[in-house]
């Protein structure tokens, strides 16, 4: 079911049980716009898990979960009027799916109380939780990717990659600089030279930055891409005969609709990932019988067992249980975004409970606490076989460089909070 507002693309999806006693999970999703390959897997992954709940389990502790879905075409200012617009239906956590959108709505959800997860995106100092309250971006952040992806070259490299020439080929938007900080300590610590060339949005112009990496023909590529420039990307890298095993995307530059155009030239193309992918999990025969097979997917139900349908899922997931904790610590079931915000910073995921949800190593165990809001950042490598049309996950989840990236969180961090003149959580 949906509902449409009047001046905003809202629907609510599955809008079952009594209205009072319903948690409400709004999904700031795009279904439209160059932004939409990514967005409508995600989406639908995260609507499809608290259908499953809602229809397998009779919801969460036994209230009945709703998903408010509005559109924001991955615009900044439409992100911001559907937080405005779906705040006050009770919303207990934002997924803005967006980086732009997350750095406007740090200081509106703190001030309205309501917790926001930026998982694997946003602003990556928001894992210090003695300054930023409440936002969460747990298990996994760009800074951790970055880092990921040097220890990958690390270890195909005998740990040594001193003299190695890296390009970074990323989206020119606060995503996509994300990364360079992080990647330039990286570099002073390793010795590796860095590249890097930007990508105006939405991506579909790369011949410049191509013709340049074909020039210079550096060791390896790296990229933070999202949506269109992704498949660009890559189709420009098999027209250059660049070799796919030695460029890895970030985790948004790795699903099936980014290698698919390029065919068979896309072959060993790689992503590091914070969780894993396909679906050979229990959880899916679940998905498609209490929810494919009734009618009541959010999509058309093709896109289960994808790598971006998978992270909808997982997000999903992980506030379903942060949810059950908050209900737990709280002793009642219908909790406020205040409880739900202690849910989260009292969130503890292991093997068992993942078993359990059938999501055997579906991604890390870590816990979260209220310093720490952004989890362990263990990171693993997936590649693409275009032979199977599959991903597969062909490393395990790894720890980062902690020693280069805490003390960037800890600045980051420390000059947002003496901006806003914020004191320090957690004493």
């Amino acid at each position: 079911m949906k509902l449409k507002l009047a001046t905003l693309a809202l629907g609510a999806v599955m809008a079952a049980g009594p209205v009072m006693a319903d948690l409400v999970f709004p999904s700031l999703s795009y279904r439209t716009g160059p932004y939409a390959a990514g967005g409508i897997p995600f989406a639908d992954g995260y609507a499809d898990y608290f259908t499953l709940l809602n229809e397998r389990d009779g919801g969460i502790g036994g209230v009945m979960a709703r998903v408010i879905e509005c559109e924001t075409g991955y615009n900044t200012e439409k992100g911001v009027e559907c937080y405005e617009a779906t705040k006050g239906e009770g919303s207990l956590v934002y997924q803005p799916l967006s980086t732009g959108i997350t750095y406007q709505l740090i200081p509106k959800s703190t001030a309205d109380g309501i917790p926001m997860h930026t998982m694997g995106y946003g602003r990556t100092s928001a894992a210090n939780g003695k300054v930023f309250t409440h936002t969460f971006n747990y298990p996994g952040n760009y800074w951790n990717g970055a880092s990921g992806a040097i220890n990958h070259l690390l270890d195909i490299n005998g740990g040594d990659i001193k003299g190695k020439t890296v390009a970074l080929v990323y989206h020119n938007s606060a995503y996509g600089k994300e990364p360079i900080r992080t990647l330039e300590e990286l570099k002073a610590k390793h010795g590796y030279e860095l590249t890097l060339l930007p990508v105006d949005h939405p991506g579909q112009e790369q011949k410049s930055q191509w013709l340049q990496i074909r020039r210079e023909r550096p060791d390896y590529v790296i990229m933070y891409g999202w949506g269109v420039m992704n498949q660009v990307a890559i189709q420009e890298a098999a027209n250059i005969r660049f070799p796919m095993e030695n460029f890895i995307g970030i985790w948004w530059s790795g699903a099936e609709h980014d290698v698919m155009p390029a065919g068979e030239k896309a072959h060993g193309y790689k992503a590091v990932t914070f969780h894993n992918v396909g679906r050979d999990f229990p959880v899916f025969d679940d998905i498609q019988k209490y929810v494919v097979e009734t009618g009541k997917a959010a999509g058309a139900g093709d896109q289960i067992g994808t790598a971006v349908y998978n992270r909808g899922l997982y997000a999903a997931m992980l506030a379903a249980e942060a949810a059950k904790t908050a209900q737990e610590i709280h002793g009642t079931k219908d909790i406020t975004p205040a409880m739900m915000r202690d849910g989260m910073e009292a969130l503890k995921i292991d093997e068992a409970k993942m078993t359990a949800l059938g999501m055997p190593n579906f991604g890390p165990a870590f816990e979260v606490s209220c310093e720490n809001h952004g989890g362990p950042g263990l990171v693993g490598v997936t590649q693409w076989d275009a032979t199977k049309k599959t991903w597969t996950l062909i490393s395990d989840f790894k720890p980062t460089d902690a020693d280069v990236i805490d003390p960037l969180i800890a600045q980051d961090s420390g000059a947002y909070a003496t901006e806003n003149k914020l004191e320090e959580a957690c004493k």
